[in-house]
C-alpha cells in the first residue's frame, strides 16, 4: 500500500538530530518563551530574510493575530481566495471582520484581476494564500494593495521555502502568517506556527498579543491570548530548518516524475507559475471523474486525498454570508475536481512509480 504521507520515514532520515534537540529542550528546564524559541526565531527570520518571527501556537493562531494585530474588526472587509483551506477564512471572522471571497486563477491562488474588483470602501486587506506550495502573484497584489492603501497578509502555511523571482513567500507583505502542523514542508511534531514582518512596532504587538497581551509580566497593555510557541517544538522546528531546502528538492523530484510521467488525458496536471518556484506541499490533480480515480487508485494500493471537497463560502458555518452553490463556479469545481496524491519527504522513487502507472491505467468508464 503507498500511504498518503509517512511522516516516520521524514523523521528516520534525521532522527538522531531530533533526539538531540528534544533532549536539549527537555534538559534547558526552561519550557515556554524560553532560548529555542528565540534561537528558531532568529533562525527563520534570516532563512526569509525578514526582520523578525514571533513563533505561535498554530497557523490558525497566527492568521487570527496578524489580522487583530493590524486592528481589522467588524465592519471592515478582507478579500480572500474562495478556494481555500477554511483556516484562511476563520482568521478574518474571529475577529469580526467581512471575508470577501474571490476566485482563483489556473495556479490554484486568488486572481490578480477578481482582486481588484473587489475592493470596496470597507476593504483593508488582502489575504492571498500560497495554496498547495505555489507562490502567488505577489508582484501583482502587491501593487493592487500599494495603489489602494491596503494591508497584505500573506497565508504561507503550505509554502515554506517558495518563492517568485527569487524573493520567498513571506516577504512581500504586511505580515505572514506560517503553520508548522507536521505535514508541512517545515513541519514541527504537533501545532505550531509564526508571523513574519519587517515591521517593528508591529513585530512587538504580536509578541504581546500571544502572551495574554503583556510585554511585562502581570502587566497586559492588549487583549491577548496564550499561544506561544513552546520549547519542544521550537527545537524540532530547528532541525527541520536545516533541512527544508533539502526537503523541498526531494519533493520537486517527485513532482517532475508525476509532471513527466503522468499521460493520462483524463486527469489535468498542476501549472507552475512563470519566474515561480513551487514547493509541492501538495501535488494537486484535477480530473472531471475525482471519486471513480479516487476509488481505482485506492484498489491499486495508492492512498489519495481530496483539498478541499467543501469550499468555504458553502459550509455550514458560512452561512450567515449568504452565499450559495454557483456563487464561486471555479472554486466549486476545484472542490469536486481536486485530488492529491502522495507526495513526502523520504517517499519511495519505486512507490511513485506505482502512484504513476496506477494513474496512467485510469479508464474513466
Amino acid at each position: 500500500m503507498v500511504d498518503f504521507t509517512k511522516l516516520k520515514r521524514q523523521f528516520d532520515l534525521y532522527a538522531p538530530e531530533y533526539e538531540e534537540a528534544l533532549l536539549r529542550a527537555a534538559r534547558s528546564g526552561w519550557y515556554i518563551l524560553g532560548g529555542e524559541l528565540q534561537a528558531f526565531e532568529e533562525q527563520f527570520a534570516a532563512y526569509l530574510g525578514v526582520e523578525h518571527v514571533v513563533g505561535v501556537n498554530s497557523g490558525m493562531d497566527a492568521l487570527t493575530l496578524a489580522v487583530r494585530a493590524l486592528g481589522i474588526g467588524p465592519g471592515d472587509e478582507v478579500i480572500v481566495p474562495a478556494n481555500t483551506y477554511i483556516a484562511s477564512v476563520l482568521g478574518i471572522t474571529e475577529n469580526g471582520a467581512t471575508p470577501v471571497l474571490v476566485e482563483p486563477d489556473d495556479y490554484f491562488c486568488p486572481n490578480a484581476d477578481a482582486i481588484e474588483a473587489a475592493i470596496t470602501p470597507r476593504t483593508k486587506a488582502i489575504l492571498p494564500v500560497h495554496l498547495y506550495g505555489q507562490p502567488c502573484d505577489m508582484e501583482r497584489i502587491c501593487a493592487i494593495a500599494e495603489r489602494n492603501g491596503l494591508f497584505v497578509i500573506e497565508d504561507c502555511a503550505q509554502s515554506h521555502g517558495a518563492a517568485q523571482k527569487g524573493r520567498k513567500t513571506g516577504t512581500f507583505s504586511t505580515v505572514a502568517c506560517f503553520s508548522f502542523y507536521p505535514t508541512k514542508p517545515l513541519g514541527a511534531q504537533g501545532d505550531a506556527g509564526a508571523l513574519a514582518t519587517n515591521d517593528p512596532a508591529l513585530a512587538e504587538k504580536l509578541r504581546k498579543l500571544r502572551n495574554y497581551g503583556s510585554g511585562k509580566k502581570y502587566v497586559n497593555e492588549l487583549v491577548g491570548v496564550n499561544s506561544r510557541l513552546d520549547e519542544y517544538q521550537a527545537a524540532v522546528l530547528q532541525v527541520g530548518l536545516r533541512h527544508l531546502e533539502e526537503g523541498n528538492a526531494y519533493r520537486q523530484r517527485i513532482a517532475e516524475r508525476y509532471l513527466n510521467e503522468i499521460r493520462n488525458p483524463l486527469v489535468e496536471l498542476p501549472k507552475t507559475r512563470n519566474h515561480c518556484s513551487h514547493v509541492f506541499h501538495v501535488f494537486a490533480v484535477q480530473c472531471a471523474k475525482r471519486d471513480a480515480l479516487q476509488a481505482f487508485l485506492l484498489e491499486r494500493g495508492v492512498k489519495t486525498l481530496c483539498h478541499y471537497p467543501i469550499p468555504p463560502h458553502l459550509q455550514e458555518c458560512y452561512a450567515y454570508l449568504g452565499h450559495k452553490k454557483g456563487d464561486f463556479p471555479i472554486s466549486e469545481r476545484m472542490a469536486e475536481q481536486e485530488l492529491s496524491l502522495p507526495i513526502y519527504v523520504g517517499m519511495p522513487m519505486e512507490e511513485v512509480t506505482q502512484v504513476i502507472e496506477a494513474v496512467n491505467a485510469f479508464p474513466g468508464d
